[in-house]
């Protein structure tokens, strides 16, 4: 069943998510638009008919060919300047690119939300365990202390407490697993699933990769980062429509042959050459400025997404090497610590020699670290997640 896993859920989404076959489809369509730019305009059919009047004949006018002074039947072919079509070729097949580039990049986005909403599954799961487990433990000590109560070994008020604990506890639980629900309805809204369709609790997930270094990983984001792509692909297409806008300095052109046919004479054909005069120069100077124009604003957007990436990068590798060393720090000191403390206090119990404030106060210390440490986790492995989506990791 789906949700053991985020690998698992993110293939089920490359084929079920509405937004990415969006996305790939206008990757393909983008495609689509190559052979057509470098094709010849379709040729035009004209029929010109003369005198319709027939003033020349004495007939009455009329609107039909052969029924009139003469009648022309003329095909005209249009001829793109020299060049013209490969460039609108080229500018045709650098769109298609960014359109791929920015299909990976959706997808490398929508990966990444699917990760990370699996990851925060996978830690209101893992809270509720340890919420169920304390609540477990709590539950003994009330029995325990509802007999010493009965006995005459303890006062009301800490039975009291007990129960306020207890309940405080079922409550944190409540909270709990309205959230780990809520998480599996936003998962399977990313899988175009139902919102209450059924999700296999998470596994747990791989262990924290070893020998990540910032040089490495900033040098693969300079190269990989999706979103650097787009721009950078933004820049081939700004000066494919720049060349092409400078070709139009160059005439179009158009052949045509004519066949006449008049009411009274012998046939004949004509022959047209056709030539576009660029007078407007005025008009064609803006569109160049304009195409100058939006290509130095395709490498600012490169540089700012370079930029931007570059930031986005530092954050999240700042935030991955402070939560392993907190995890480290938890795992190796204060975890041990807590437990100990916990276990001494209830041998300390057994022998009358704490109250049961202080078994208490030892419990709701444990309960803490071990949440604290499963937040650090997800907070670790949230920008883990987020160190690969920027520097382009595959899913």
């Amino acid at each position: 069943m789906l949700g053991s896993s985020p690998q698992a859920l993110i293939d089920y989404a490359r084929h079920s998510n509405p937004g990415f076959a969006a996305a790939r489809a206008e990757a393909s369509a983008a495609h689509e638009r190559v052979t057509p730019a470098g094709a010849l305009p379709d040729p035009r059919f004209e029929l010109e008919l003369m005198d319709t009047t027939n003033t020349m004949s004495g007939r009455s006018a009329s609107l039909l060919p052969g029924q009139v002074g003469e009648t022309r039947y003329r095909i005209v072919q249009p001829l793109p300047g020299w060049g013209k079509r490969e460039l609108a070729v080229k500018a045709a097949a650098a769109q298609a690119t960014q359109s791929d580039a920015m299909r990976d990049a959706a997808w490398t986005e929508l990966a990444a939300k699917i990760e990370a909403l699996w990851l925060r599954y996978y830690a209101a799961d893992r809270e509720q365990g340890l919420n169920r487990d304390a609540l477990t433990l709590l539950q003994g000590l009330e029995d325990l202390s509802l007999t010493r109560y009965e006995l005459g070994l303890l006062p009301q008020q800490a039975v009291l407490r007990m129960q306020r604990e207890i309940t405080a506890q079922r409550l944190a639980l409540v909270e709990i697993e309205q959230r780990r629900t809520g998480l599996a309805a936003g998962l399977n809204g990313l899988l175009g699933r139902a919102h209450d369709a059924p999700l296999a609790a998470p596994a747990d997930p791989a262990p924290l990769p070893e020998g990540l270094t910032p040089a490495a990983l900033f040098d693969s984001m300079a190269s990989v980062n999706p979103e650097v792509q787009v721009a950078a692909n933004g820049i081939d297409v700004a000066r494919a429509e720049r060349a092409r806008t400078y070709q139009d300095r160059l005439p179009d052109f158009a052949v045509g042959v004519t066949n006449n046919r008049p009411d009274e004479g012998k046939s004949s054909w004509d022959v047209m050459f056709e030539v576009m005069i660029p007078l407007q120069q005025s008009s064609r100077r803006a569109k160049e400025r304009e195409a100058e124009y939006l290509l130095l604003a395709a490498e600012a957007r490169r540089d700012d997404a370079k930029a931007r990436a570059t930031g986005e990068l530092g954050s999240a590798w700042s935030m991955y090497a402070q939560g392993r060393e907190t995890l480290r720090l938890l795992d190796h000191t204060l975890l041990p610590q807590a437990q100990a403390t916990r276990d001494a206090s209830r041998a300390a119990l057994a022998s009358g020699t704490v109250d049961f404030d202080s078994v208490i106060e030892a419990e709701r210390q444990l309960i803490d670290i071990r949440t604290r440490r499963l937040q650090t986790e997800l907070e670790t492995r949230l920008a883990l997640a987020e160190i690969r989506k920027l520097t382009g990791e595959p899913k």
